[in-house]
């Protein structure tokens, strides 16, 4: 079994406490961290860690271990000179890959130059869609459809490939059911239990969140 990924979260305003409410609730390590004190705490109950500190303080951030976590989600509000300053901190102690919230297509220019490895628009993409995309490296795309269900574009992995849907039978397996396969650009719209899944296919599937979950992990290659 792979180690679970370990998340920190700095910034705990809408975004950041909504990234790591979503990681929590999903069943991974969170660490969350914001100069306030009352936000911190507001949080204290839902993740694993909390931490009060200031994110541009190289000592402090070093003395969190930062360098350690798979990912540090960087969610400070409107304050990008200490988005700038955070993100060239975790670079510099060696964190794996830095995400870094940005408002306008401008700072997310800055952000990757030096040396963000994602950029994202929390005003196009919400907190739970990016949780999403950090705990699967087969979920491509996520669109919430209510609080419990969602539709989400899942690359084909390995063991797929050469199967059609009746052999997957991921209806009766899974709760899900696959709306469409993406094979490049092109889009079958409601596929056929014959149809057979090619490498690199996408498949686009609906369903709980749960039942999706499950569906996922089980394909994690």
């Amino acid at each position: 079994m792979a180690m679970k990924k370990q998340f920190a979260v700095i910034g705990m305003g809408r975004f950041g406490s909504s990234v790591a409410k979503t990681l929590s609730s999903l069943g991974y390590e969170v660490l969350a961290i914001d100069q306030s004190e009352q936000r911190v705490q507001e949080v204290s109950n839902i993740v694993t860690h909390v931490v009060q500190a200031d994110s541009t303080d190289e000592e402090a951030v070093r003395a969190l271990g930062l360098r350690n976590f798979d990912v540090v989600v960087v969610a400070i509000g409107q304050d990008i000179q200490s988005s700038i300053l955070t993100t060239i901190i975790l670079k510099e102690i060696g964190v794996p890959m830095v995400v870094v919230k940005a408002q306008t297509e401008l700072q997310g220019k800055v952000l990757k130059k030096i040396g963000a490895d994602k950029v994202i628009y929390p005003e196009r993409d919400m907190g739970q869609r990016v949780a999403h995309h950090l705990i699967s490296a087969n979920i491509l795309d996520y669109i919430e459809l209510s609080e419990d269900y969602s539709i989400a574009e899942i690359q084909a992995s390995r063991q797929m490939i050469g199967q059609n849907l009746r052999q997957l039978d991921i209806r009766a397996r899974y709760g899900c059911n696959v709306i469409g396969i993406k094979t490049g650009e092109k889009i079958n719209i409601a596929p056929k239990a014959e149809d057979t899944i090619k490498a690199h296919d996408i498949l686009i599937v609906v369903g709980s969140n749960t039942d999706l979950q499950r569906f996922e992990k089980t394909f994690e290659e």
